[in-house]
């Protein structure tokens, strides 16, 4: 949509042609603080709101520990044992991959791990792991230590790729030139799908097809882009990857991690992995025999059986993003969200805020990363202020902050109430 306008009104009008608006009361937001008005939940990049369904799946699942105790892994529906099985239609929709590509197990950092393990295999000539400058913390303590691991060195095997002097995204063809850089000694790429401070979504196929063209895997972490833009991983010929699902799949605190490997890799023997008891064949899991018998899957990545709780908070997290019809209508509305809070920061911000996501909508997701522009403005101030009137987003410094108005629970009313929150912070700490 271009007709945009600052008529309070227009808000309202679009909240009531929303497809999507029925999604908001299937969550359980959080209030606002006393005295203020309804709390604007802003924050989906970082911990996305209790779905109510998850409420009553965990509560289900505590019942049926008290009434079932050991036999709840093999009763009822689903039984403990195989619960993970049951969200591999529904992932595998969500990142774009066959079901046998995908699976949920431990959290990501550790599948991290477990995935570089299989495919980060240097060589004294093929060495060395591209990631970003800056990367999340996790990510690059994981790579820093797997290539200690192997008996490399980070400062000859870590190699990053940055903005430009003076800028703050990344440009296509600096990754590409980094790669092509590197070479043969590049042995694995691992970037993000959408970068945690900018919220810049990434060409993830040209990264594919750069590595591949000079013989690296490639990895990406989804921890910013599940469930927030629509993604193809086996079309983009991606080698693996991994993401969590607390942020916008609203799937409880620190909850289950899920992975992708190209079904050109699931069932590939020689892969190096670390091997647990979960990751053997189902039919023989029981016969309780020392020799690993792998799943021709992802679920062969698994070491040890699932966590019922965590998985009922994920269950009813993807009922929820299954009702919206999938990431095509979550992923439209979000455009609309975030067009609308951009048109409305230039007409009535103007120079005071820019924002260092992407205008294209096709470079950003919900994430906005608003600047508050240096000068007489005190931005933490202002951060604090909006903080306080019910408004849950987060500040990175030096002058930034983070608001993601999500589809399934965020309305255009809302959007508009926090920029005017937002233009009467600045106005108030100048």
């Amino acid at each position: 949509m271009t007709d945009w306008s600052t008529d309070p009104a227009l808000a309202a009008e679009l909240d009531a042609a929303d497809p999507l608006a029925a999604l908001r009361d299937r969550f359980e937001l959080p209030p606002a603080p006393d005295g203020a008005d309804d709390s604007i939940y802003f924050v989906g990049n970082s911990l996305g709101p209790l779905p109510k369904k998850s409420r009553a799946y965990v509560t289900g699942e505590l019942q049926r520990w008290s009434s079932l105790g050991v036999k709840g892994h093999f009763s009822g529906e689903p039984g403990w044992a195989d619960y993970h099985r049951t969200f591999e239609e529904s992932m595998a929709r969500i990142v774009g991959a066959a079901p046998h590509e995908v699976t949920v197990m431990n959290a990501l950092s550790v599948n991290l791990h477990l995935l570089l393990i299989s495919f980060y295999q240097p060589t004294p000539q093929r060495h060395k792991i591209l990631i970003e400058e800056h990367a999340f913390p996790s990510d690059h303590f994981a790579v820093e230590s797997q290539i200690r691991q192997r008996g490399f060195d980070p400062a000859t095997s870590l190699v990053t790729v940055k903005p430009r002097e003076g800028e703050q995204l990344l440009h296509t063809e600096d990754i590409i030139a980094a790669i092509d850089a590197c070479g043969d000694e590049l042995a694995t790429v691992l970037l993000p799908g959408v970068q945690y401070y900018t919220g810049q979504v990434l060409p993830i196929a040209e990264i594919a097809r750069a590595g591949h063209r000079v013989g690296a895997t490639v990895g990406i972490d989804l921890a910013h882009a599940v469930g927030n833009i629509e993604l193809s991983m086996h079309d983009d010929d991606v080698d693996f990857a991994t993401w969590c699902s607390y942020k916008y799949l609203n799937a409880s605190p620190g909850g289950v991690s899920g992975i992708y490997v190209h079904e050109r890799h699931v069932d590939d023997q020689a892969l190096p992995k670390l091997l647990g008891w979960w990751g053997t064949r189902r039919d023989t899991r029981f016969e309780m025999v020392n020799e690993f018998d792998a799943i021709p899957t992802a679920e062969s990545w698994q070491i040890s059986n699932g966590t019922a709780l965590t998985n009922a908070a994920l269950r009813g997290a993807l009922e929820v993003v299954d009702e919206a019809g999938g990431m095509g209508p979550l992923r439209a509305k979000s455009r609309q969200l975030t067009g609308y809070l951009l048109y409305l920061l230039d007409e009535l911000a103007g120079d005071d805020v820019t924002s260092i996501t992407p205008r294209d909508p096709e470079q950003r997701g919900c994430q906005l990363s608003l600047e508050i522009v240096p000068g007489d403005i005190d931005g933490k101030a202002v951060f604090d202020e909006i903080e306080a009137a019910g408004v849950f987003c987060d500040w990175r410094y030096p002058n930034v902050i983070r608001v993601a108005p999500a589809p399934m629970f965020n309305t255009f009313s809302e959007v508009r109430r926090f920029v005017d929150l937002l233009v009467a912070g600045i106005a108030a700490h100048r």
